[in-house]
């Protein structure tokens, strides 16, 4: 549309300049506001596919306020840009995500991988502990949709760090502590996972809706309270990424359709965020977040 638009400018500037020179000075003095005036008409529909309110923009709303610009579902995934860029894959356009539903009842749901044909996976990154400057630099170049669990205690000291990133960066829930949670109380359990959530949202305005429990240990427990705490999922991993190596959990080596990556906030972060987008690269897979193919 934003095209036809420019078109239809240009023909209009076109046309009263051309009436301008056959009408002598009189004439040429007027083009001069007649034209801007048409220009801004005809352009003035090209900021009508905005995002709308702040909050649709949040990854709370399942990416669907995000803008072509932003890479969201079905739209062209932005080239990487920075430093890093060369070392980045490109992508083609996510497919429009056809999200799974969350079984009812008292546990919230688990998934190792998401049962999905569509071509994607998903980079999930956990802790916060290390907390190096080309860590957010990738987070905001890469133009990739990635999912992180914070501790919140890993990143209490500086919350600002992760704050300002981009829509396609989803922050979900890791616990306050980092604690094994398998064989403890409910009360405990509640307490980190509601607690982490809680902080969360107090500190980046949108409320965990998921949430990974530290190593991956979980018991019915765990997905009682994951539920009454208002998150819906909890996950493990199909892949892992440390030291810019991928360890499969098969021995095919790799990525299918529907694997969760799991890696962390570590010193070789760079490394690590190179390898898993490249083995998505090579496995013929679009990265996505997890939020978009869950309801």
């Amino acid at each position: 549309m934003g095209a036809n638009r420019i078109h239809l400018a240009v023909a209009a500037v076109r046309a009263a300049r051309s009436s301008a020179a056959r009408g002598g000075g009189r004439r040429r003095a007027l083009a001069v506001p007649v034209l801007a005036v048409v220009f801004a008409a005809a352009l003035s529909g090209l900021g009508g596919c905005g995002t709308g309110p702040a909050g649709d923009r949040s990854p709370a709303a399942g990416g669907a306020g995000r803008s072509p610009a932003d890479g969201g579902p079905g739209n062209p995934t932005p080239v990487p840009t920075g430093p890093y860029a060369a070392r980045l894959p490109r992508f083609p356009a996510a497919p429009v995500p056809e999200p799974v539903t969350v079984p009812d009842g008292p546990l919230a749901g688990w998934y190792s991988r998401i049962p999905t044909e569509q071509p994607v996976a998903f980079l999930t990154i956990d802790d916060g502990w290390i907390r190096k400057p080309e860590a957010r630099q990738l987070l905001v170049d890469a133009h990739v949709p990635v999912t992180l669990f914070l501790t919140t205690n890993a990143v209490k000291d500086d919350p600002d760090f992760f704050r300002g990133l981009p829509d396609n960066v989803a922050i979900e829930a890791h616990t306050v502590t980092h604690q094994v949670l398998r064989g403890k109380s409910y009360r405990t359990q509640r307490r980190e996972i509601c607690g982490s959530a809680d902080r969360l949202a107090a500190w980046y305005g949108r409320r965990p809706l998921l949430f990974r429990p530290p190593g991956g240990s979980r018991d019915d427990t765990t997905l009682r309270a994951t539920r009454d705490c208002g998150l819906k999922a909890a996950f493990f991993w199909t892949e892992t990424v440390d030291k810019g190596k991928v360890r499969y959990q098969t021995a095919e080596h790799r990525v299918h359709a529907g694997d969760i990556i799991l890696m962390h906030f570590r010193d070789r972060f760079v490394d690590d965020f190179t390898a898993a987008l490249t083995a998505m690269h090579e496995a013929g897979l679009t990265p996505a977040l997890l939020g978009d193919y869950l309801r």
